[in-house]
C-alpha cells in the first residue's frame, strides 16, 4: 500500500513539475519562423543573435515601431506593464495596500497627465511612431493572455489577483519618460536633508557637509567658453557683452528674441512635417588620441541594479534608408519606449550621463481654512481633484490632491514631507506662523508638459552635430550630459534641459511659498546659453556628473554635482595614451582605483593600534595600490574602515534619514576634515570626552577589524572584497523578502569589485546595514566611429524578461567579468553572427 502511495506522490510531483514547466515556456516568444499580423503594411524581418538581442528591418517608419512594440511585448511585457502601473499610480491595484503610499505620490504629482498633456504637443511624426508601437504591443497581446504573457501574471493569479492587462497606449510609453526625469530630476533629497539637518546643526555646519565643488583639483566637463551676449561660445575667455551699451535686462531681452526666432525656424519640425534616467560615465575621444585616427566614444550609466535591467538593446534599420523611413539606428532603449535612447546611427554615436541639474523646489506654503493659502499678503484658492484608488484585497480610497499656484502638494499624502515643512528653517521677514506646519508644494520642470518625446527619434536619424543639437534643444526633462562623435571626426558636448532661473535664492533649501520674491523667472535658461562644445581644443569631452563648466558661468545650474574623482581618473587614464584603442576604453570603464584610499589610507595607518589582532587588520593596507578588485582584502578592510568612519563620524550629528550614503560628497566632506583633528564633527555627542580625529579613526579601525573577523574570516588573508559586496538582482514586483516566489525571478548573488564614486561605480550605501550592490553601471558600451561593426556593448541582465529563459541573464557573468559582446551594426555582419531569424507579415502575404 505504501509503495502505492510513493508511487502516487512522484506521479503528481512528476505532473506538477510538467505543469510549471510548461507554465514557464508557454510565455517564450517564437523567434523563428513566420507570424502574419494585422496592422502591418509589408513583411518585416527581426534577425536575432545568439543571446537574442533583436534587429528590426522594415520598409517603413510605421512598420519598423509597429515591430518594435511586438518584439518588445514578446520579451518584456510584464516590464511595461508594472512600469505604467507605477507612471499611473495604480500599483495597488496589482499589488495591494503596500503599494498605496506610492500610488498616492505619483498620482499627486500626476505623472501621467501631465504625459497626457504632452501628447498632442508632439510632432505628427512623433505620434504616428507612438500609434505603431503601440498598435504592435497590442497585436502581441492580442493572442496572449495570462501566463502566455509572461509568468509573473500566473504567481499574481496564485495570490487571487484576477488581472487582464489594458490595451497599450502611446500615454503609456510617454508617462515613464517621467519616472526617469524623477530618477535623474534633481536635488530635492538634498532640500529635505538640509531641513532635517538644520534642527541641530547651524547654517555653517551644514555647509561643511556640501562642500563647494573643487575646480582647483577637477577639471568641468566644458573647460573653456563663456557667455557673449547670451550665447555660450566655447571660444570665448570671459562673460562679455559686444554691445556694452545696452543694459543687462536688454541683453536678456535680445536672448528671448533669439529663442523665438530659432523656434520660428523649426516650426515645420517641431509640429510635424518630419518629426522625430544616477550617476554616469560618458567620454569621447578625438581621433588625434586614437590608434585608428578616428573618435571613440564610450558610455556606462549607473543606474539601479533591476531584475531584467533597465535597458532593452535593439537596433532598427529601415531596408532603404530615405525621407521617409530615415532610421538605421541601434543601441539601447526603454522597454515600452519606442525609438533608441542612447546608441549609433550610421553616422553618429551618443551618450548620456546625468547633469543634475537643480529643477525642482520644494515651496512651503502656510494654507488656511484647508482650500487656500497666503500669498503676497493674499489667499488665494487651491486647485482640488479627487483620486481614486482601487486596492487589491481591499477597499477603493479617495485621496483629495490639492495644487497651489508652485505645483501639487506632495506633503497631503507624504507624512516625511510634510515634516520637512515643520522643521525648515525659514526665517523670512513676515513669515506666517507654522502652527503644526506648512504644507509643502514640488515646483519641477517635468510637471510642465514637454516634447522630449520628439528628442528621441531627432536623435535617431540625425546624421551631424547641428540636427544633434536639434534634438537636445527638444530634450528638456531629464536634463543630461550629451556626449557626441561623428563618422566625420567631430566630438562634442550640449547640456539640454529646462532648467530654472530663480528670481531669489539657489534652491538650496524649501522656500516660503507666500514672498513672490521667490518665483522663478518667465523662461529657463535660454539653449544657446547652456554650455556646448564642437571639438574642444584638447580633444576629449569627458563627463562623470561633475561640475559641468567654470565657477564664473553667470546662470546656475545646481549644485549636487559629482565632486569629480571619477572624472579626473578618467582624464588620467586617458590623456596616459594618443593611441587609444576599443580594448583601452574597455580597461578603463573597469578602472577601481580609489583616491579616497589614497588620501586616507595614511592617516588609517598612522594611528597605532594594539599588537597582534588588530594590528594584523590594519597590516592589510600596507603596500596597497588602492584599486577594489572582487577579490581584494585590503579593498574589503578599507571599505568597512569607511562604513565605521562614517557612522562614528555623523550618526550622533545627523538625523537618520541624512546619514551618510558614503557617496563623492562625503568623500569631500571628510577629506576637508582630515587636516582638522580638532573639527566639531569629530566628536561624539554621546560621550563626556571630546574626541578627536585620530580618536574616531581609531575606532573605526577597531569596529572594522572585528565586522570582518565576524562575517568573513580572523585570518586577514582570506578576506575579500567580493564575499561582502554582492549583488543579487531583484524582481520590483515579486521578488521581495516576503515574496513566496522570489527564488523565480530574481537571480544572484554574485561577487563584484568596485565602490561609489570609482570609474566602476558599483555602489553600495553606507547608510545601509551591508556592503550590498545598490547602483551599478547598467550597461556598457563603446563605439568606435571608424568601424561601427567593431563596437562592443553588455547589458546587466538579457534581452528577456521571462524566468527561465536562455536571455534572462544570459549576460550578467559576462558583465560582471567585464566582458563585452560583439555590436555589430551593418545587415551583413549582422546575418554572418548568425542567430533566429523571424518573419512577420501582413495577412496578404
Amino acid at each position: 500500500m505504501l509503495s502505492w502511495v510513493a508511487i502516487g506522490v512522484v506521479v503528481l510531483l512528476i505532473v506538477g513539475l510538467a505543469s510549471v514547466a510548461w507554465t514557464v515556456h508557454r510565455s517564450f516568444p517564437k523567434t523563428s519562423g513566420t507570424i502574419t499580423l494585422d496592422g502591418l503594411d509589408a513583411p518585416v524581418t527581426v534577425i536575432r543573435d545568439d543571446h537574442g538581442i533583436p534587429q528590426v528591418y522594415a520598409d517603413t517608419s510605421d512598420d519598423l515601431f509597429f515591430a518594435q512594440g511586438y518584439v518588445q511585448a514578446q520579451d518584456r511585457f510584464f516590464e511595461m506593464d508594472f512600469r505604467r502601473h507605477v507612471t499611473a499610480g495604480r500599483l495597488a491595484e496589482l499589488f495591494g495596500e503596500d503599494a498605496l503610499e506610492t500610488d498616492e505620490l505619483v498620482r499627486t504629482m500626476g505623472w501621467r497627465a501631465v504625459a497626457e498633456q504632452e501628447l498632442p504637443l508632439l510632432s505628427t511624426d512623433t505620434r504616428a511612431y507612438l500609434d505603431a508601437f503601440s498598435a504592435g504591443v497590442n497585436a502581441s497581446l492580442a493572442d496572449h493572455d495570462g501566463s502566455r504573457i509572461s509568468l509573473e501574471y500566473a504567481a499574481l493569479g496564485l495570490d487571487g489577483v484576477d488581472y487582464t492587462p489594458e490595451k497599450w497606449t502611446p500615454v503609456d510609453s510617454l508617462a515613464w519618460l517621467k519616472a526617469m526625469a524623477w530618477d535623474l530630476g534633481g536635488n530635492i533629497t538634498d532640500e529635505m536633508d538640509r531641513s532635517l539637518e538644520s534642527i541641530d546643526l547651524t547654517r555653517a555646519q551644514i555647509a561643511q557637509l556640501y562642500p563647494d565643488y573643487p575646480y582647483a583639483m577637477h577639471e568641468p566637463i566644458v573647460n573653456q567658453g563663456a557667455i557673449v551676449d547670451g550665447v555660450f561660445e566655447p571660444n570665448a575667455r570671459k562673460n562679455d557683452t559686444r554691445l556694452p551699451e545696452r543694459p543687462a535686462y536688454l541683453s536678456r531681452s535680445r536672448e528671448a528674441m533669439l529663442r523665438a526666432h530659432r523656434a520660428t525656424d523649426d516650426l515645420d519640425r517641431l509640429l510635424g512635417a518630419t518629426g522625430g534616467g544616477l550617476g554616469s560615465n560618458a567620454w569621447a575621444v578625438s581621433g588625434r588620441h586614437t590608434a585608428s585616427g578616428a573618435p571613440i566614444l564610450a558610455n556606462d550609466p549607473h543606474l539601479g541594479a533591476s531584475m531584467p535591467s533597465v535597458w532593452y538593446q535593439m537596433g532598427l534599420h529601415c531596408n532603404e534608408v530615405d525621407a521617409d523611413c530615415p532610421f538605421d539606428v541601434t543601441g539601447f532603449t526603454f522597454s515600452g519606449v519606442p525609438g533608441v535612447i542612447i546608441g549609433h546611427n550610421q553616422s553618429i554615436a551618443w551618450g548620456f550621463t546625468n547633469l543634475n541639474p537643480d529643477v525642482q523646489d520644494l515651496y512651503l506654503e502656510k494654507v488656511v481654512d484647508d482650500n487656500q493659502v497666503l500669498y503676497d499678503g493674499k489667499r488665494e484658492e487651491l486647485t482640488t481633484r479627487e483620486e481614486r484608488f482601487e486596492v487589491q484585497g481591499g477597499d477603493p480610497v479617495t485621496l483629495t490632491v490639492r495644487t497651489s499656484r508652485h505645483g501639487p502638494l506632495i506633503s497631503d499624502p507624504s507624512p516625511d514631507l510634510s515634516t520637512v515643512g515643520a522643521d525648515a528653517p525659514v526665517r523670512e521677514r513676515k513669515a506666517p506662523p507654522r502652527g503644526n506646519g506648512y504644507a509643502v508644494a514640488l515646483r519641477w520642470t517635468a510637471l510642465d508638459p514637454g516634447r522630449t518625446a520628439d528628442a528621441i527619434f531627432i536623435f535617431d536619424r540625425a546624421t551631424d552635430w547641428d540636427q544633434f543639437r536639434d534634438a537636445a534643444w527638444l530634450f528638456e526633462v531629464p536634463a543630461q550630459n550629451l556626449v557626441y562623435a561623428d563618422v566625420e571626426g567631430h566630438i562634442g558636448y550640449q547640456a539640454p534641459g529646462r532648467v530654472p532661473i530663480r528670481r531669489t535664492g539657489d534652491g538650496n533649501w524649501p522656500v516660503p511659498g507666500w514672498d513672490p520674491a521667490y518665483e522663478w523667472a518667465g523662461s529657463p535658461i535660454p539653449f544657446d546659453a547652456l554650455p556646448s562644445v564642437l571639438d574642444p581644443k584638447d580633444g576629449y569631452v569627458i563627463t562623470a556628473n561633475q561640475a559641468v563648466v567654470r565657477k564664473n558661468y553667470p546662470y546656475y545650474l545646481g549644485s549636487a554635482f559629482d565632486y569629480g574623482y571619477r572624472s579626473q581618473q578618467i582624464r588620467t587614464l586617458l590623456t596616459s595614451s594618443d593611441n587609444l584603442t576599443v580594448d583601452d576604453m574597455q580597461r578603463i570603464q573597469l578602472d577601481t582605483y580609489s583616491e579616497l584610499a589614497h588620501r586616507l589610507t595614511p592617516y588609517l595607518l598612522d594611528v597605532p593600534l594594539p599588537g597582534g589582532y588588530y594590528r594584523m587588520g590594519q597590516n592589510a593596507l600596507q603596500n596597497w595600490d588602492f584599486t577594489m578588485p572582487e577579490d581584494s582584502a585590503p579593498a574589503a578592510y578599507f571599505n568597512v574602515v569607511w562604513d565605521k568612519l562614517l557612522a562614528d563620524t555623523f550618526h550622533d550629528d545627523l538625523p537618520e534619514d541624512s546619514w551618510p550614503d558614503g557617496d563623492s560628497r562625503w568623500w569631500a566632506v571628510i577629506e576637508s576634515m582630515l587636516d582638522d583633528p580638532d573639527n566639531s564633527f569629530w566628536d561624539d555627542r554621546d560621550t563626556d570626552e571630546v574626541e578627536t580625529r585620530d580618536d574616531i579613526i581609531k575606532q573605526a579601525l577597531l569596529e572594522a577589524r572585528d565586522e570582518l573577523t565576524r562575517l568573513l574570516s580572523r585570518d586577514p588573508h582570506r578576506w575579500e572584497w567580493g564575499k561582502l559586496h554582492q549583488l543579487e538582482l531583484v524582481n520590483p514586483t515579486l521578488g521581495s523578502n516576503s515574496s513566496p516566489v522570489r527564488f523565480m525571478f530574481n537571480r544572484g548573488r554574485y561577487e563584484l569589485g568596485g565602490a561609489p564614486s570609482l570609474v566602476d561605480a558599483v555602489s553600495w550605501d553606507a547608510s545601509e546595514d551591508d556592503y550590498d550592490v545598490t547602483t551599478v553601471p547598467s550597461m556598457r558600451m563603446i563605439v568606435p566611429l571608424d568601424d561601427l561593426d567593431a563596437s562592443r556593448w553588455i547589458n546587466l541582465t538579457g534581452a528577456s524578461g521571462h524566468a527561465y529563459n536562455d536571455h534572462y541573464t544570459d549576460q550578467t557573468a559576462l558583465w560582471a567579468d567585464g566582458e563585452t559582446l560583439a555590436w555589430f551594426f551593418t545587415r551583413e555582419a549582422i546575418e554572418d553572427a548568425g542567430g533566429d531569424t523571424l518573419m512577420l507579415e501582413p495577412p496578404d502575404q
